[in-house]
Order: structure tokens, then C-alpha cells, then sequence
């Protein structure tokens, strides 16, 4: 009877040993099968891209991991200043280095004739955690050629070594000495993409509390405007976008706020498209159909024009974030457009 009884508890142990086996072989089925679904729904969605699109997100993919440890920053620091160097126009451009109140800066004047009355201020992006001069002098140039102003720019102290409201500090440091040198605060045109755009929203706001003057205009590119990352498009162009991902914008937001704060991220200190923008000088927005910021931009724009202030949206097709860098026509096109809005404005 005993021996009966064990052989019948061996039997059931086999049947449940049985029974596991045949479930995690099921659930190894099942992980194995989403994973060939999610490669064919990737692999799709990657046909959507153009190949310049498809080039500009292999580059991006290898200096831009999302990381922000010590040795990635610096490979990505030292990877966006390579970028600045073979793209950065040097026709026609020449450079002043200057320090700002213990703040890097750089003037960048067309060599020939120009505008010498009005400046533009441009806060360079990187997400708040990248971004020296050498990047800067990209778009720098550029809007001194589009313009015909002298380019002011500054290299604002960086996350996660120094983060909320560090850049926010350099930047009044910078503002303040332009006032310093007698030029007014309606002859000056703040400037920024990406987290820049963040930051030149910032600036004004910060100039708008402190009781004094507004900038006579802003422009904006890709502005990085709304940190709870609740945006349609963070979704609808996640796969479209050859440059940001969600991780990515993730971990820079995390490094700018910094470990110990208690600010929550719709806080307009952090996300400007919930400030209250009255009062901001006319601005000029641009963005790119297929970039995870879209949204920041459209809601932007949409905001402003509910608290009467003058916003023009321009959204170039087949674009990405910050095409303005490239050497390509919708880029052309975009500087172009800047230009014209700046003049239209003084």
C-alpha cells in the first residue's frame, strides 16, 4: 500500500513537472512571437523613413545612447563639437570668443556689411545635458546670415553636473550684460532650439517676472516646451523621428531637474508652455512633421495665440528635429523664413 501511495505521488509530481514544462514552453512561444511582431512592426515602420532620414538616425543612434554617466556625456559632448565643425558655414562668418560673466560666449558677425543695431541671442540645445560653442556655431552662423545681426552665443552650465536652474542663471548673466553694454532689450531677438527653445522661453519669462523690458522677438526651433511629454506626437511620430526617442528626452528631463527636486514636471519653471505667456514678444515657431516634439510646438503656438500673443507656426513636411543644421532646401527655406520674420519685427 505504501508503495502504492509513493508511486502515485511521483506520478502526480511528474504530471505538474509536465504541466510547467508545457507552460513556460508556451510562454517562451508567446514572448518569441511578439518579439517577431514588434520586428516586422519596427521593420515597417522604418521603410516610412527617407534614407536621409534613415542615415540621420544610424548617426544619432550611436552618439546619443540616453545615458547621462560621465563616459557617454563626454562621447556625446565631443560628438555634437565634431558635428559642429564639418557643418558649421564658414563663408562669410567670423568669430569673437568672449567671457560673460564667468559664462563662455562667442560673437558670430558676417564679415561684409550688416546689421550692427540688433542682436540675437541664441541659446543652443542638447537637451540641456550636451552643447558647447563649437555646436552652437552652427545655427549661430546661420541666423547671422539669415539675419544680418551680430549672433551672440553662450555656453550655459550643463546637466547633470549642474542642473535646474543653473542654465537659467547664465543665461539672465548673459542677458544682463547685453543691458550692460547699452544694447535695449527691443533690440534684441532671443533665439533657441531644441532645449535653447526651452530655455529662450525661460529667459523672457525670468525678464517678464523680473518686472523688466521683453525681447522684441522670439524664434524657435523644435522648442522643447512641455516636460510631462504627454503629446500626441510623443506616440504618433515615436517611430517616424530620426533623432529623439522617448527614453532619450526621458533621461535628459530627469538630469536637468535634478535628484533632489520637488518640482513637479508641469511646473512652468521646467515646461514654459504653462506659464503664463502674456505679455511674450512676437515669436516665430518652427518644427518638423516628423519629430516627437511636434506637439510642444503646436501647443505652444495655440497657448500664445490664446494669451494674444503673436505666434506664427511653420511645419515643414518630411522634417526632423532641428533640420535647420542641415544642408538641405526645407532648411534653406526655414533660415530664409527666420530672416523675414526678424525684419518684419524691427
Amino acid at each position: 500500500m505504501a508503495r502504492a501511495r509513493e508511486v502515485a505521488v511521483d506520478g502526480r509530481e511528474e504530471h505538474h513537472a509536465a504541466r510547467d514544462a508545457r507552460e513556460r514552453a508556451r510562454r517562451g512561444a508567446v514572448a518569441r512571437l511578439h518579439r517577431l511582431r514588434n520586428a516586422r512592426k519596427q521593420a515597417a515602420e522604418t521603410d516610412d523613413l527617407t534614407p536621409m532620414m534613415k542615415a540621420i538616425k544610424a548617426v544619432h543612434s550611436v552618439t546619443s545612447t540616453g545615458s547621462t554617466q560621465p563616459e557617454d556625456l563626454e562621447r556625446q559632448r565631443a560628438a555634437q563639437e565634431l558635428f559642429g565643425r564639418l557643418v558649421t558655414p564658414n563663408l562669410l562668418i567670423n568669430t569673437t570668443p568672449i567671457t560673460v560673466n564667468n559664462v563662455s560666449a562667442e560673437w558670430v558677425r558676417m564679415n561684409q556689411g550688416h546689421d550692427r543695431r540688433h542682436v540675437v541671442l541664441y541659446c543652443h540645445g542638447g537637451g540641456y545635458t550636451c552643447g558647447q560653442l563649437g555646436y552652437a556655431r552652427v545655427l549661430a552662423s546661420k541666423l547671422a546670415l539669415s539675419t544680418g545681426c551680430d549672433v551672440l552665443s553662450f555656453e550655459y552650465r550643463l546637466a547633470p553636473e549642474a542642473p535646474y536652474p543653473s542654465a537659467i542663471d547664465d543665461a539672465l548673466r548673459v542677458w544682463d550684460y547685453l543691458m550692460y553694454m547699452g544694447i535695449g532689450a527691443r533690440d534684441v531677438i532671443v533665439a533657441g532650439d531644441s532645449a535653447g527653445g526651452n530655455l529662450a522661453l525661460e529667459l523672457a519669462l525670468a525678464v517678464k517676472a523680473q518686472g523688466r523690458s521683453q525681447p522684441c522677438a522670439l524664434v524657435l526651433m523644435s522648442p522643447w516646451t512641455d516636460m510631462t511629454m504627454q503629446g500626441a506626437s510623443y506616440q504618433k511620430c515615436a517611430a517616424l523621428d530620426p533623432m529623439l526617442t522617448h527614453d532619450y528626452i526621458d533621461s535628459c528631463r530627469t538630469a536637468y531637474r535634478g535628484a533632489n527636486s520637488t518640482l513637479e514636471w508641469e511646473d512652468p519653471s521646467l515646461s514654459p508652455l504653462f506659464a503664463d505667456l502674456r505679455g511674450l514678444p512676437p515669436t516665430l515657431i518652427q518644427v518638423g512633421t516628423n519629430e516627437i516634439l511636434k506637439s510642444d510646438s503646436i501647443n505652444l503656438a495655440k497657448a500664445m495665440t490664446e494669451q494674444e500673443v503673436y505666434a506664427v507656426l511653420e511645419v515643414y513636411p518630411e522634417c526632423w528635429h532641428v533640420f535647420q543644421q542641415m544642408p538641405i532646401p526645407h532648411a534653406a527655406q526655414a533660415m530664409e523664413s527666420v530672416g523675414r520674420f526678424v525684419q518684419k519685427i524691427l
